[in-house]
């Protein structure tokens, strides 16, 4: 039996994109997985789509009720979470200083507050619940393991780009909470990493990037040499569930793509 097939997963952004595609491979692989995505989201038809080891909780990550909901919410249907996988995120494209004057201080507060304060929230409530209980034999890839929280930061992040400020600032502030989390965590028996992912193929990329940018873009990485597919960043999520010494870590899933 495998490690995921053993978990209650909670997967923030779980609607569409990286969440969508870690959502449908956790349950292909056994696990039990609660959607956390916004009320007006795809999350509940996501999840009934992906079927009966999955269901829709709506969430605001930035919201402790609505995060606490989601976490009994899982308690109820399934059991005590055991995994986290943090990909609820925005993105907005604003120059320090554009023709209409200075970035406003909304839209950097705005993104700062999903990206990196909403993270946070839900690393804190989740942790806290997993603590709570009598360590069950064998949870995780460790034998006293109770939990593993994964984030999402991105290649942006460490290799910031015009435009991107509250983006970049946001992802960065993820990859450097990273490590002393884990060390927070590490005597309760938690481990906690962070993927940086490159150009994935989600609609917070399509939907928002001309044609000609995103072809340009694709040249940019060396091999392979095209956008990542999201069940890719879905396949490093299982292996840091599954290999148990994985722990404080930010991993870069990119093609070798350094944005300079």
């Amino acid at each position: 039996m495998s490690v995921v097939s053993q978990l209650v997963a909670l997967v923030t952004g779980g609607a569409s994109g990286l969440g969508r595609a870690t959502a449908q491979r956790l349950v292909r692989q056994g696990a039990r997985v609660v959607i956390m995505d916004l009320p007006n989201s795809h999350g509940a038809a996501t999840a009934e789509e992906i079927g009966s080891n999955c269901c829709f909780a709506p969430t605001d990550v930035t919201k402790e009720k609505d995060v606490m909901n989601a976490i009994q919410l899982a308690r109820e249907k399934f059991d005590r979470i055991r995994l986290v996988v943090n990909c609820a995120g925005i993105a907005l494209a604003r120059k320090t200083v554009n023709k209409d004057g200075p970035h406003t201080l909304e839209d950097f507060n705005k993104v700062m507050m999903v990206n990196t304060v909403g993270t946070f929230n839900v690393i804190r409530l989740c942790a806290d619940d997993m603590v709570k209980d009598e360590l069950p034999p064998g949870a995780g890839s460790n034998p006293d393991e109770r939990g593993l929280i994964i984030n999402v930061a991105s290649v942006l992040g460490l290799d910031g780009q015009p435009g991107m400020t509250a983006y970049s600032a946001s992802k960065a502030a993820v990859a450097s909470m990273t490590l002393p989390i884990a060390r927070d965590l590490s005597r309760n028996g938690i481990r906690v990493c962070t993927i940086a992912p490159g150009a994935f193929l989600t609609p917070m990329l399509t939907n928002n990037t001309p044609k000609e940018i995103l072809d340009w873009y694709t040249k940019l990485i060396p091999y392979p040499k095209r956008f990542g597919d999201p069940d890719e960043f879905a396949q490093l999520v299982e292996a840091v569930v599954e290999n148990p010494m994985l722990n404080g870590s930010v991993v870069r899933l990119d093609g070798a793509l350094r944005v300079t």
